[in-house]
């Protein structure tokens, strides 16, 4: 079972570390403090050089490598912001290291990293995860006798997460009743547990997972640490198949709580942050405070601090993420529907089937001569979810509707 780290060494880390990483605010949160009637903070680490916790423990990390260690090189997966840190530390250090990151990493991500590491990085993008990625930097490394730098089963890696920790408690003003940390391999909840369970120990630790990846709570259910078959990567920074052994351990044995948060919700979280505060957050970031919902009752009247981990997020990715947010919010929909092959057709359904504050999102038509209807994929969005029956109601009574596909997996994501 894996055991508390002596604190000093992450009062040491936390000197290290501050050669490169920025001491980030901890803001108070009037809206979110309002809504759920508590004193709900923000620890700001998407304002860190590379907009994410994860150069604390790259550095930590790199810092700590003897000069034998730094002339062979580094090598690391990362599906962004681990290697950006990873990137950054070469590139203060003057050290060489290539970095593996999946296909379907955001361009703004993988165009920081190159910006960070400057001559000193060569990036290489395998596989559609993070898993694929880290086998190919695996395979790098026991060719090239590279040092590895792990983004989360490290104990220096860790170490420098902790010094985030550490800051936080040093921050705050009052006792923090509760801390809601995003779950990916496990680095940074790891770091968490070893400094409030030291310093802390009446503070609530929640750890955050996201519901297409729930590797740890997989692993908690099944006494064991477990794999999963297949993740959704959409929340890049968190989706991982399998979370650390001692990330494992340390949450088996002082998790408080944990908690799974859809990708629909983060998205909204994303887009609230954006409209309310200005502030722009990568999924993973939004984590945090998308799962206040799912805690809302148990927080009243307590101080809870929200991490905000990063935000690298691409902006072409905002038009998926405004129609997760929708599809959670049962705003838009998807429907099969079956358009008489006679002129005026569509000016009927627009006319007379639409609401007058319903929105065609989508549309895409296939005429067959020999039919007597042409079936069309149609996305309506609308106002009020209340809006959803008698919009299906009028569809069915004029003979239009054909099917529904948001309940249909497999044909959503075939067709739309």
């Amino acid at each position: 079972m894996a055991e508390l780290f002596d604190i000093k060494n992450i009062q040491k880390a936390k000197d290290i570390v501050r050669d490169i990483a920025l001491i980030t605010p901890l803001q108070r949160n009037e809206r979110l403090s309002e809504q759920y009637d508590a004193n709900v903070y923000f620890k700001r680490e998407d304002l860190q050089p590379i907009r994410s916790f994860k150069l604390r423990g790259a550095y930590h990390k790199i810092y700590k490598l003897s000069d034998a260690e730094r002339k062979l090189g580094i090598v690391c997966a990362s599906a962004g912001n681990h290697a950006q840190g990873v990137a950054l530390a070469c590139n203060k250090l003057g050290i060489k290291g290539t970095i593996f990151m999946p296909v379907p990493t955001p361009k703004q991500k993988l165009n920081q990293v190159r910006m960070f590491g400057g001559e000193n990085i060569e990036t290489r993008l395998v596989g559609d995860t993070f898993d694929d990625a880290y086998a190919a930097a695996q395979l790098f490394k026991d060719q090239s006798n590279s040092i590895f730098i792990h983004p989360f089963e490290d104990k220096d890696v860790v170490i420098g997460q902790a010094t985030l920790a550490l800051e936080l408690i040093e921050q705050a003003q009052d006792p923090i009743d509760y801390i809601l940390v995003p779950i990916g391999g496990g680095g940074l909840i790891s770091g968490v547990l070893h400094v409030f369970k030291t310093l802390s120990p009446n503070t609530k630790v929640i750890g955050i997972e996201p519901e297409g990846a729930p590797a740890m709570q997989q692993s908690l259910e099944n006494g064991k640490n477990t794999e999963l078959n297949s993740i959704d990567p959409f929340v890049d920074g968190a989706a991982v198949r399998k979370v650390g052994d001692v990330a494992y351990d340390l949450c088996d044995k002082y998790l408080d709580k944990l908690v799974l948060v859809s990708e629909g919700k983060i998205c909204q979280s994303i887009l609230k942050l954006y409209n309310s505060e200005a502030i722009v957050v990568e999924p993973a970031g939004a984590m945090s405070t998308a799962s206040l919902k799912m805690i809302g009752e148990e927080i009243k009247g307590k101080n809870v601090v929200c991490l905000i981990c990063g935000g690298n997020n691409d902006i072409t990715r905002m038009a998926e993420i405004k129609e997760r947010a929708l599809l959670e919010a049962k705003l838009l929909h998807y429907f099969i529907v079956r358009f008489p092959q006679r002129a005026g057709a569509l000016k009927e359904f627009v006319a007379d089937v639409l609401g007058p504050k319903d929105d065609i999102t989508f549309f895409e038509y296939s005429k067959k001569n020999n039919r007597s209807n042409g079936p069309a994929v149609v996305g309506i969005e609308l106002k009020n979810p209340d809006d959803f029956d008698p919009l299906v109601k009028r569809m069915k009574s004029k003979g239009f509707y054909g099917d529904y596909i948001n309940n249909k997996p497999d044909l959503f994501q075939f067709l739309i």
